[in-house]
């Protein structure tokens, strides 16, 4: 006799079920998605117990008539697609057909639906898998589909669920991703009989932020700007420069309506972002891609959490693309920061400029309260040469300018520059005054919003870092030939890529060739690197480059040199500046294609308000 045998129907749908139904915020996501592509304006949750005990979920969609409703409970009956063709073109969130039957095949199911103009409604009850009650039913236009008692069946698989708690912040979690994916439809969610939250539906996606994050968060977003391609646009809000988590859970990414979750798009987020985000930190997303259905496959995983690209290094390419566009463009918002007019004290010159460093060795309330010096707004002709010479012309220590054979000067004092002649006539228009210096370190600035902190280390260190890195793009890599070249294998895949980006290996100032069928030659490295084992290394390099854009620059190798040199050879916390010192640094750092963060990705400046100050003192509730 034969060991193979057909499984009955209900454990089929069991064994299909353990795939799509992970656990309550599952059974949320798929009915959310249902009402979403009915075409419903209003969608109610109500939980109880997490969702173990009930779920369910009511919408204002376009209904079903008896046979459809009926049918919805077979496995691989859908309104989504017709045939195979169609796989490769998904355009809705559910497409499947095996939501509804897998899991009623693990709970006490009820599904009542009425079409807009029907008398009369369907009431359909599921327990187990087994059909046990049609009739009609005088629910309003829509759908509404109730879950009892998840896996009451399959009581193994209920042992691993996790706390009330827990499940219902994973399923909250679900209706966050789909409000903010579709803020034209209202939500609202109902646990334990009490109301967790109502979304009216919105007009934006930033009144959909805001009324589920708030508007502090809001304000601290950029909305997403620049061309991607014409095969791919991205829309939406990503956090601004030193604003991250330590984790991914506010990394929300859509693809055509659809949250995901991808390693690719995550990398190419990280590649944006470069050096205005700190190591192990990940930055506030709610990125939103739309191409052709027929570009993306959303039929990888059961629960649709995946997809995969016809084109992935161009959705790569295109991501990071727009992200370092948005960085950027956000430095015209934050100088006109600094060009609104305030009111400043007359000009004074650079001669009678007044010591900015606040007294730390304050000792009696009597000299706490002495009145701060009074500073002027413009002081030309005037750099930070004076308090970094003394750095430079130290013996012990080995400048940046020195790793390019050039003299030792810092890009503060650059004045015969005509790069930073047109700058510094620009910088002109900028309106901002200068306070003091707290604890030899936090520039104080007053602008037309309010208080601005400024860490003069960080700042010195953004500008040091661009310019040090320009110039080395701008001259060349230099390079260092090896003793004895080195040969080294590696995996097919990573050959490919290596055939395939030579010209970028070569400009980042390694000399490689190919040496046989999967193994090449290194026969140069750049000089400011310290290597011992060329062949380890380069497969290192292999690792990281893979996640960079394709315009990555020819520095790329050495931006981890660059920001380690540049923070020795920064203005430290103690350094005392000098009235017209401290006003060139402002000015230089606002000139920066990144002013906002040091290369490290801490923040340079930090903006309070007066509508924060006001509060803080209570003038304002």
């Amino acid at each position: 006799m034969g060991r193979i045998r057909l499984l009955p129907e209900t454990v089929a749908s069991q064994v299909a079920a353990g795939e799509v139904v992970e656990r309550p915020a599952s059974v949320a996501k798929e009915l959310i998605e249902n009402s979403i592509d009915a075409g419903a304006r209003k969608i109610d949750i109500m939980i109880r117990r997490g969702g173990i005990s009930i779920v369910r979920v009511i919408d204002d969609g376009c209904g079903m008539d008896r046979d459809d409703g009926l049918l919805s409970l077979e496995r691989h009956a859908t309104s989504k697609i017709r045939s195979a063709a169609d796989l490769q073109a998904v355009a809705t969130l559910g497409f499947r057909g095996e939501a509804l039957p897998s899991i009623a095949s693990v709970s006490r199911f009820r599904l009542t639906t009425r079409e807009a103009r029907a008398l009369a409604g369907t009431e359909i009850i599921v327990n187990g898998g087994k059909l046990e009650v049609v009739r009609d039913g005088g629910e309003a236009p829509g759908t509404q589909v109730e879950v009892r008692s998840l896996f009451y069946n399959l009581p193994a698989r209920r042992k691993f669920l996790r706390s009330e708690n827990t499940e219902s912040r994973n399923i909250e979690h679900q209706i966050h991703l789909q409000a903010i994916s579709h803020p034209q439809i209202g939500f609202s969610l109902l646990r334990d009989d009490r109301m967790l939250f109502q979304l009216p539906a919105a007009a934006t996606l930033s009144d959909r932020i805001r009324d589920l994050y708030g508007v502090e968060l809001l304000q601290r977003l950029v909305e997403v700007s620049g061309t991607a391609s014409h095969k791919i646009q991205i829309s939406g809000f990503i956090g601004q420069a030193g604003l991250s988590r330590q984790a991914r859970t506010q990394q929300l990414v859509f693809v055509n309506g659809r949250a995901i979750e991808s390693s690719l798009i995550t990398a190419g987020l990280r590649e944006g972002y470069h050096t205005a985000l700190m190591k192990g930190q990940y930055p506030v997303t709610f990125l939103f891609l739309e191409l052709d259905p027929a570009a993306v496959d959303v039929n990888v995983h059961p629960a649709k959490r995946e997809v995969r690209f016809r084109d992935p290094n161009g959705v790569r390419e295109a991501v990071v693309r727009c992200i370092q566009q948005t960085l950027k463009g956000g430095r015209a918002a934050w100088q006109e920061k600094f060009r609104a007019p305030v009111n400043l004290p007359a000009a004074i010159s650079a001669k009678t400029a007044p010591d900015l460093r606040l007294r730390p060795e304050v000792s009696t309330p009597e000299e706490s309260h002495r009145e701060l010096p009074h500073f002027g707004t413009t002081v030309a002709g005037v750099g930070l040469s004076a308090v970094t010479s003394a750095k430079a012309d130290d013996p012990g220590r080995v400048t940046p300018s020195q790793i390019v054979g050039q003299a030792p000067r810092l890009p503060a004092s650059r004045s015969d520059s005509p790069t930073l002649q047109r700058h510094t006539t620009k910088a002109e228009g900028q309106q901002f005054q200068i306070i003091g210096v707290l604890s030899k370190l936090y520039v104080l600035m007053e602008n037309a919003d309010g208080l601005v902190l400024v860490d003069q280390h960080a700042a010195h260190e953004r500008i040091l870092f661009e310019e040090l890195r320009r110039r080395m793009e701008e001259q060349g890599v230099p390079t260092q030939k090896l003793l004895l070249p080195q040969t080294f294998d590696v995996p097919p895949r990573d050959a490919d890529w290596i055939e395939s980006n030579l010209s970028v290996l070569q400009r980042m100032g390694i000399g490689i060739e190919s040496f046989g069928p999967d193994t090449f030659k290194i026969d140069s490295l750049p000089s400011f690197l310290n290597v011992s084992e060329p062949a380890q290394f380069m497969r290192k390099v292999i690792d990281d480059l893979k996640s960079a854009a394709n315009s990555a620059s020819a520095m790329r190798l050495g931006e981890e040199m660059i920001a380690k040199s540049v923070c020795r050879h920064a203005v430290k916390a103690n350094d005392p500046l000098r009235y017209p010192e401290v006003e060139k640094l402002i000015r230089d750092l606002l000139d920066c294609d990144l002013p906002y963060c040091c290369p490290h990705g801490r923040p340079t400046m930090i903006q309070i308000s007066l509508a924060e100050l006001e509060k803080k003192f209570g003038r304002k509730i």
